[in-house]
């Protein structure tokens, strides 16, 4: 009994200690309630993901591997951004962008796997990986670091999100979707609305932060919530898509 002691005293310092990092959220705070639940939703997709890889043939285990570790690196970056909402009230732009920068070209490493089946070359996975480094970096320079240049760098930036649009849809991706047929078609298509559709809340919230001759029809504001709604539809879409796609080829 005497051991147990200082054992509960470690616990009760070490919550007491880490309920003090976390800053006080008030009802009203919509930002800081879509962080916390976009960090839950995301850390329970990883779960359900890593749990489910053994019932895979081998060839799928790798791609909801990945989907796991998109939704965990996002879960993990959006357990700090909520806390440093909290404490300053202040967008985390950074945490954000290295989110996205590690993310993002995991989503697009997702579409490589599963085309791998039609014959998919290493060359298209690093081409959609450059466009997407090219996108985001690009972005992070236009929103924080030269924001007097901000429609010049989000120039840049969207055109490398059209390339990975083109890519997709009408490029050598869609082409060998095509070629695969059945499942990994019906998969790729899907998961190309998502690029589409949900990735557009990107760039309309990177013009909605910053200024330029776009501001005369989307106004300035926090677009926070939509972004933190978008991220956790996108990624958890993303694999629950893939998961879908694991499920369906392992049972032919």
């Amino acid at each position: 009994m005497a051991k147990q002691k200082p054992f509960k005293l470690l616990i009760m310092t070490n919550f007491m200690f880490i309920s003090g990092l976390v800053g006080k959220m008030l009802p009203t705070d919509y930002v800081g309630f879509t962080f916390f639940v976009g960090c839950m939703a995301m850390m329970a997709a990883s779960a359900f993901f890593f749990l489910s890889l053994s019932q895979f043939d081998k060839k799928w285990r790798t791609s909801v591997l990945v989907s796991g570790l998109i939704t965990f690196i996002a879960a993990v970056h959006y357990f700090y951004m909520r806390d440093y909402w909290a404490s300053f009230g202040e967008s985390p732009t950074f945490f954000r962008y290295v989110d996205w920068v590690l993310t993002v070209p995991l989503m697009c490493l997702e579409f490589y796997l599963i085309l791998k089946v039609a014959g998919a070359k290493q060359s298209l996975l690093w081409k959609m990986i450059i466009y997407s480094v090219i996108m985001l970096v690009t972005g992070y320079i236009g929103e924080v670091i030269a924001p007097d240049n901000a429609a010049l760098w989000g120039f840049i930036s969207g055109v490398a999100y059209f390339l990975i649009v083109y890519e997709i849809w009408l490029g050598e991706a869609a082409k060998l979707a095509a070629s695969a047929g059945g499942e990994v078609q019906k998969a790729h298509k899907i998961l190309c609305w998502f690029v589409l559709v949900g990735w557009s809340i990107y760039p309309l919230g990177y013009m909605m932060g910053t200024s330029g001759w776009y501001n005369g029809f989307i106004p300035a504001g926090n677009i926070d919530v939509a972004y933190n709604i978008a991220d956790a539809i996108n990624k958890i879409g993303f694999g629950l898509v893939i998961y879908s796609l694991a499920v369906k080829s392992s049972k032919d």
